[in-house]
């Protein structure tokens, strides 16, 4: 069984300290086959989203995925981001914050029954992903 990543405890502690300090907690998102979010709202593949607690429902910030529902143009909808797909989390009012690499989403073992079901909102047919021979290491950098 391999290591447990550490994206989702940063982002999570990042979540609180924004919480903590009055800060909007946001969140950039490359979006692929397997991101549920409004589509009109995507611009350049990506898409920033406010999880404050004013901005959420039901807000789950777990180890595979971010899920919650928000008003998107005053509809609401629902919202499922593999963790792997965030490169960023910051405090909107100061910049502060952490990004990440962006890897492609595969369900961990452990996943099964109970488990959220992935979206499939288009096949990524371009053929133009990373090159899986490499092992995969993240790196964080500030983003200010």
């Amino acid at each position: 069984m391999g290591e447990t990543s550490t994206k989702p405890y940063l982002i999570r502690a990042l979540h609180e300290w924004c919480t903590d300090n009055g800060y909007t907690p946001y969140i950039t998102v490359q979006v692929d086959a397997h991101t549920l979010v409004p589509m009109a709202h995507v611009r350049d593949g990506q898409i920033t989203l406010n999880v404050g607690t004013l901005a959420t429902n039901k807000l789950v910030l777990g180890n595979e995925f971010i899920e919650f529902q928000a008003r998107f143009s005053g509809v609401t909808e629902n919202v499922m981001v593999p963790i792997t797909a965030v490169s960023a989390i910051y405090a909107r009012e100061t910049g502060a914050g952490m990004g990440f690499e962006v890897q492609p989403y595969e369900p961990s073992a452990t996943e099964g029954e109970g488990s959220p079901a992935e979206p499939a909102l288009a096949d990524d047919a371009d053929g133009d992903g990373p090159d899986d021979d490499e092992p995969k290491r993240p790196r964080l950098t500030i983003v200010k």
